[in-house]
Formats: structure tokens, sequence, C-alpha cells
């Protein structure tokens, strides 16, 4: 999907986008996932949620152009950064005349509208983004494709009207990978970040865990039992290629990548106990990071690249703690509780996600590292695998509840919403990064 040069000049940035510390700042505990497929729960007070009305589409196929509009709504609210304004079955051309005083009185500031038109196999978006509080245009592009890809064009619309609005880049055009075990197979599956046209990269009969992506998303890797024990392999999306990367004896596992793609830290029990090793993506030059006899497993890089945070029983529980990746003494991070694993530090380094266990629930957590405040996200009973959406504002995790489902949250519990249907079998997902490869 192509985009051409914006029709009008955008306006700055007009809402003040939450970071990951300001949101562990400012909310307390937030309450767990929704279970409807595919149906937004909007919480919270709606006053930090900014109005915007969606028209649908104007298109010969009007259930076209209503879909199209439907997906940027459902984007923007699973955002938590936006309220949408009800537009009923209201339709308004790209080319049209705006009667401001409608919106303002629906109680939207903002309005977005567009037309939408396929020639052959491919498609045309055009859109408008408009302040109703200031009466002027602020954005509008054009966007062409293939129109078997129009959930594509409609992110990318979702994606240019959250850098207006927020003055930040959002995730909507990202991808998320995840593992689903259904009639005695397993699947590691692509999929749109909304949890649309899933694709099946690998069936096993053995068990896949821990996917993680690469920087430009042009590899996945993980662990496959196939051979059975478990391997860590790094598969190119594009071909299909596999090549294992730590096949040691003992098990091999929780591969995580560098943020510079060229390396990976990888788990491996080769001289006993779990340590966390590096390894270059191909499987060359392997190095032992942690020293420590005890537990040392599911590493994670810091978007620096200098240090990795890993769950340790070094302490006597299962804590998080950070150390250089040139080694040295590590710094404990948890401390509220008496088991806290799987970590993964926000991309602007600001902040940790983890999986928590309180009261015997499983729940996921996420905690400012500058001030030691934590906030929960989930009520569990038993949510797992998060990681941050590559802007950092949502959250996607599992939870094996109604047989294994996908959700995602925004950083500051605002909205969230399941991706899944009940029993889709999901056992563990990733979020992919903003360069996607094919």
């Amino acid at each position: 999907m192509t985009a051409t040069r914006p029709l009008s000049a955008p306006s700055a940035g007009r809402l003040l986008r939450r970071s990951v510390a300001a949101s562990c700042a400012l909310f307390g505990f937030l309450s767990g996932a929704a279970y409807a497929q595919l149906e937004v729960e909007i919480s919270g007070a709606g006053a930090n949620q900014y109005p915007i009305a969606v028209t649908d589409f104007a298109d010969t196929n009007a259930a076209q152009g209503r879909q199209i509009a439907e997906v940027v709504r459902a984007d923007l609210r699973r955002s938590g950064l936006f309220r949408t304004v009800n537009t009923g079955d209201y339709v308004l051309d790209v080319d049209a005349a705006v009667d401001y005083s409608v919106w303002r009185e629906r109680g939207a500031n903002a309005l977005a509208f567009g037309s939408s038109r396929v020639a052959g196999s491919q498609l045309e978006i055009r859109y408008r983004l408009v302040d109703t509080v200031q009466q002027a245009a602020i954005d509008g592009m054009s966007f062409s494709g293939q129109a078997n890809r129009w959930r594509a064009a409609a992110h990318q619309v979702s994606d240019r009207i959250c850098l207006i609005l927020s003055g930040a880049q959002c995730a909507f055009s990202t991808r998320i990978a995840f593992v689903v075990k259904r009639n005695g197979l397993y699947e590691l599956q692509i999929a749109d970040a909304d949890g649309h046209n899933a694709q099946t990269a690998l069936r096993s009969r053995e068990s896949i865990i821990s996917p993680s992506w690469s920087p430009d998303g042009s590899r996945l890797a993980y662990v496959s039992f196939e051979s059975g024990k478990p391997v860590v392999y790094v598969h190119h999306i594009a071909t299909g290629q596999r090549v294992p990367v730590a096949n040691f004896r003992g098990n091999n596992s929780a591969p995580a990548w560098s943020p510079d793609g060229n390396q990976l830290a990888v788990v491996l029990s080769r001289d006993g106990s779990s340590q966390i090793y590096l390894v270059n993506a191909d499987g060359s030059n392997l190095r032992r990071i942690t020293q420590a006899s005890t537990i040392n497993t599911e590493p994670s890089f810091t978007p620096d690249g200098r240090h990795i945070v890993f769950t340790s029983d070094r302490g006597g529980s299962p804590q998080i703690y950070r150390a250089d990746i040139d080694g040295g003494d590590a710094t404990r991070l948890t401390f509220n509780g008496s088991y806290n694993v799987s970590p993964k530090v926000s991309p602007d380094g600001t902040a940790l996600l983890y999986v928590t266990r309180r009261n015997g629930n499983f729940q996921i957590a996420v905690l400012n590292l500058a001030t030691g405040q934590e906030i929960l996200l989930t009520d569990g009973p038993d949510d797992q695998s998060p990681s941050f959406s590559p802007d950092g504002g949502m959250v996607l995790f599992t939870s094996s509840q109604r047989g294994g489902v996908l959700n995602v949250n925004s950083i500051d519990g605002l909205a969230r919403e399941t991706l899944s249907a009940a029993g889709a079998g999901v056992t563990t997902a990733t979020w992919g990064p903003f360069a996607t490869g094919n």
C-alpha cells in the first residue's frame, strides 16, 4: 500500500501522547481483559480520551466503505487515546463540505471521512481530517494498493490520524506472531495487529514456544521441540527457510533479539543450570553472559542494546534483574510479591512489563523504572506472555482461560480487547516491530 503527499499541511500534534512512565504514575489498579471476540470495552475517564468521529467512507459498494471506517474506528479505540463518537449511518464524501456545528454538537473535536474506490485489482482511499473546533482542515492523504488488502489501507488511515492528533507514530499497521494449539497440532501464526489476516508460518506436532521478532520484522526466532528436545531456530518469513542457531546438549530456549538484529540472547543448560548466552544470528560466536549457579532465564534486551533484563531465582524466588551484556553484577528490579517473571522493557526504556503472581493469580504488571511504581494491568487468573507494541502504547498478552485467547490492553487501561475467539488455543504471543518484513 502506497501513500501520496498530504492534501493539506498537517497541524502540530494535538494530543499529548501518554508515555509509559506517565501512565504508570497516573493510573492505579486496572481491571482485566474483555471476554468478547473483537469487542472493545472502553473504561476509565472519558476526558482523557480525544473525541473523534469517523464516518463511513463513500464507496459505490456501501458495505466496503462501512468496513473501512469500522476498522479505523476500532484501531483508534483500541489505542486508548481516542473516544469514537457515534456517527450512525452518516456517509461523507472526501470532497464534501463539512457542517462543523453538527459534529461539535455530537461532541467530536475532530472528524475523519473519505472515499474509497476499486478499479480492477487496485484500491484507492482518499481521506480528510478536520478540526471541528477550529473549523479547519488539518490533514488529507491518498492511499493506493491491492483491493484484497483493504484492511492494510484502513490501518494506514488509522496510523495517519493517530500521528496527526497525537504527534507520535502508532502501531496499527504492525504485525503480531502467536502460537495456537488445535487438533493436536501447533501452529506459529502471523497476523495483523488487530488479529485479522492470520497466516500459518509453521505447523508441527510438537510444541512451538517463545516466538521473538527480529528488529526489521523479516525473521522470527522461536523454540521447536520437533527433534525431541528444545532447539532455537531462526525463521525467514519471506522464504520459510529455517536455521537452527542453538542446538546444544540440554535445553535451548528463550531467544531474544538484540536491537541491531545481529545477535540473540538464548538460555542454555549445556553447563548444568540454565544460563544466558549471546550468539550471533547465524549461530556462531557463542559466549556466556550470566555466571551465577542459580537459574537465569527469559532474557530481553534494553532498547540501547547494552543491557539485558532476565528472570532469576538467585534471591530465593523468581524475580527480575538487569545486567550489562559485558558481564558484571546484576541489579534486582522487582520487589513486589514473590513471583515476577517474563520481563520486557518498553521501547522508550522507561518501564518494565512482566507477569506477576498475586493471591494465586497470574497478572500482567507494569513497573515505572524511575519511580518504582507498579500497576496491575489485568486481573488474571492466568495471563501470560506479555509484550509491548512498538510504540509502547499497548500490551499484547495471552490468557489460558476460555481455551487460550489473545488480548490487547492500552497501557493506561482505557481500552482492552480480545482478538481471538474463545477456545482459540493461543499459548504464547509477541508484537512485531514497525519495520515489518515480508
